[in-house]
């Protein structure tokens, strides 16, 4: 089958976003290594309960105020209204307690490195957690339902990579009394240029060389009202985007997104269509 030639498009990466802990604060980058599972170092951490479920901001709002770094091989935590103190573990452990761990539907493998972090940041939280990792040899499938070739991903809520159009915040924005920061989606890529909400049609498009395929889109939930910088909690905006986003009952707002190949992306790189 003939296949329409690829064009660069006036879109660009204009923010790139890490997540080492599922659900604490992100670190913004220059660059990232797209590995087999998403960007290196993304949600290969976690933190669970004392039975292996996982927890989020949804129901700990205060996980926001965990700030994350890393630091030559250590990752930091620290609490954001104490950044004098603050729990460091090594980046990528080689040991630790086996576990199980609960994430939605899914049950695979971590290791629990630290008791002393884990007993810091239930300090910090006021609730008994652990900090697991995810080592190389867990794999976690992305759902079949939706899957190409078998992809698997981290901690995420279920894909690699999210991306969302610096103009579709831009528009939410507009009909927001108080506008909020992109860092309430978690997004992994962020592109400027195109109209609000393009990221809807990103089908088939590589960056940097590899191959990326929009999937799905991204339904919303109240970890988006949670204020990053304060935990608080409000209405928007999910208020605002459920007038003029949904389908199916649910929120959308970003697209999912598989990969083929590993490779480092840019701030700045483009987009071909």
């Amino acid at each position: 089958m003939h296949q329409p030639p690829q064009q660069e498009s006036d879109m660009h990466l204009s923010a790139l976003y890490i997540h080492p802990v599922k659900s604490l604060a992100g670190i913004a980058v220059a660059s990232f290594r797209l590995t087999d599972r998403g960007p290196e170092h993304d949600r290969r951490w976690m933190l669970v309960d004392e039975s292996g479920r996982f927890l989020t901001q949804r129901v700990h709002p205060r996980m926001a105020l965990l700030s994350t770094a890393i630091q030559d091989d250590m990752l930091i935590i620290r609490d954001r209204r104490h950044p004098d103190e603050g729990v460091a573990v090594p980046l990528r452990p080689s040991d630790g307690e086996a576990l199980r761990v609960g994430i939605w539907e899914d049950e695979c493998e971590a290791i629990h490195p630290s008791p002393e972090a884990s007993e810091g940041l239930s300090e910090r939280l006021g609730v008994s957690v652990r900090l697991v990792y995810m080592p190389d040899g867990s794999r976690r499938p992305v759902d079949p339902d939706f899957a190409r070739q078998g992809e698997i991903t981290s901690f995420s809520d279920g894909y690699p990579l999210l991306i969302i159009g610096q103009s579709s915040l831009d528009d939410l924005n507009a009909r927001l009394d108080s506008p909020v920061a992109m860092e309430r989606f978690r997004p992994n890529l962020v592109f400027g240029g195109g109209a609000p909400y393009a990221e809807d049609g990103l089908r088939r498009f590589t960056i940097a060389g590899i191959r990326f395929q929009g999937v799905k889109p991204c339904a919303r939930c109240v970890l988006t009202t949670v204020d990053p910088l304060t935990a608080a909690t409000g209405p928007e905006p999910l208020r605002t985007l459920s007038t003029y986003r949904t389908l199916g009952g649910k929120v959308l707002f970003g697209m999912n997104l598989l990969h083929e190949g590993e490779g480092r992306l840019r701030v700045g790189d483009a987009l071909v269509i």
